[in-house]
């Protein structure tokens, strides 16, 4: 998805800009939710067939455990198919999945910078999802591919991979540099 800017102002005239939103899927996160639902399928199949005259207790471990990856794989992928983020005049906002769980909104006075990232991988991360490196701060890594970077003024670091994230980063500076010409004339 690229692009989606909503404009305030309505006529001839081009106005800025007062909302950027974006979105990065990951269709392969679709197979490990089929890998999920398959695990909670044969967990349902042991306790309704239940052939094994081993005993009770090793049937029930066998349920529950399969219910359990089946849960954890299918709900913690779906949680990360994709990805939206959509900047206002105020915060950054990103919802994970079809939930919009998990979700982060960052203040854009709280930010200082933002950069666009062209490789974001999810091995520099550890893996897809919502990711935390002392070393490298906060990401959402859906997929492998480009991103944006914001710098916050605590010092850490928030990545988010994105689609047109090159757009994002505009529209962002765009906005700092305006809340700073804000404060400039007011004081």
């Amino acid at each position: 998805m690229t692009d989606h800017s909503e404009s305030a102002h309505h006529g001839s005239s081009q106005a800025p800009s007062t909302v950027w939103t974006g979105r990065a899927t990951n269709r392969i996160q679709w197979l490990l939710a089929l890998a999920g639902a398959g695990c909670m399928a044969l967990g349902i199949e042991l306790a309704v067939v239940s052939p094994w005259s081993s005993g009770f207790a090793p049937l029930l471990m066998s349920v529950v455990g399969c219910l359990a990856v089946g849960l954890l794989i299918l709900f913690g992928t779906l949680a990360f198919v994709h990805v939206a983020v959509k900047v206002d005049r105020d915060a950054l906002e990103v919802r994970c999945g079809h939930a919009g769980l998990p979700r982060r909104r960052i203040l854009l006075t709280h930010v200082v910078g933002a950069d666009y990232v062209a490789k974001v991988n999810p091995r520099q991360w550890g893996g897809w999802g919502y990711r935390w490196r002392p070393e490298q701060g906060t990401a959402v890594v859906v997929r492998k591919g480009e991103g944006m970077a914001l710098r916050l003024g605590d010092g850490r670091t928030f990545t988010v991979t994105v689609d047109d994230a090159e757009a994002a980063v505009r529209f962002i500076r765009e906005r700092l540099h305006l809340a700073a010409g804000a404060e400039r004339d007011q004081d």
